[in-house]
């Protein structure tokens, strides 16, 4: 049981505190509106594409990981957002709540007392709850860096 409790305080901290890497919701603070829909030249997407992804994704890791019965996007069209910026003024900050949100519902399934790191999950090919936590914090590095490099392309970022 500690050395569980020590793992999950680990996974806990790798997807909130980032470690070695800029949280998301430092890497999203301060980006101006106009901005958010910008695609620069030779990238394939905006910052509001990649805030959109990783809320799709994430909502993706935690539903398939608490619902057996959980039906996946089409891959990988239902990832992204066709729109290069939001539709409303608001979209951003629901968008970005959201993650936060999905991403607490994770850790509870994490420090839940019956939580099985281990066991391969039945519903998929061979996941377990800790897979799916190392796969929620990659994913959201990865594309957080990607923020960081748009909005230094941009001449939004220090």
């Amino acid at each position: 049981m500690k050395k569980k409790k020590e793992l999950v305080k680990q996974l806990k901290d790798l997807i909130l505190k980032g470690n070695a890497h800029v949280t998301l919701e430092d890497a999203v603070a301060g980006v101006p509106g106009e901005l958010a829909g910008v695609v620069p030249e030779g990238l394939p997407y905006s910052l509001w594409q990649l805030l959109e992804h990783i809320r799709i994704a994430q909502n993706d890791i935690l539903e398939f990981s608490r619902n057996a019965r959980h039906k996946s996007p089409e891959w990988p069209e239902g990832y992204w957002p066709r729109e290069a910026a939001p539709k409303k003024k608001t979209a951003w900050s629901a968008s970005l709540k959201q993650i936060l949100k999905d991403r607490d519902a994770f850790i509870d399934l994490l420090e839940a007392d019956d939580a099985d790191l281990y066991t391969p999950f039945a519903h998929g090919d061979g996941q377990n709850l800790l897979r799916e936590a190392l796969l929620l914090a990659d994913h959201a590095a990865y594309h957080t860096a990607e923020i960081i490099v748009i909005r230094r392309l941009l001449g939004n970022w220090e």
